[in-house]
């Protein structure tokens, strides 16, 4: 018989050592620890700004949230600035409020 259309549950059934069940569901990643993160400012009811160490680097997190099961979890919209990059902005912030003011 062919693997082509053959489930993958049918393949660990049939494995001569297996008691039939399939292998344990792995635990959710997680990719930093929540208690590094320091909430600077809530700008709305769903959005934040927070600076958070990622992968070893200080980053500042601006960023939507949403509810989950009565847990506030961080949204796919956003962006996160390293140092550099947040440095540029806060230096070019008098450029971008005068624009702001002419329109």
């Amino acid at each position: 018989m062919s693997q082509k259309g053959k489930r993958k549950d049918d393949a660990y059934a049939s494995d001569g050592d297996s008691d039939g069940q399939a292998p344990p569901k792995k635990a959710p990643r997680q990719d930093s620890d929540d208690s590094d993160d320091i909430v600077a400012c809530e700008l709305s009811k769903n959005r934040r700004v927070t600076v958070r160490n990622w992968n070893g680097k200080v980053v500042v997190d601006i960023r939507e949230f949403y509810v989950k099961d009565g847990k506030t979890l961080p949204g796919k919209k956003g962006i996160s600035l390293p140092m550099d990059q947040w440095n540029k902005l806060v230096k070019y912030m008098p450029e971008i409020d005068k624009v702001l003011a002419d329109t």
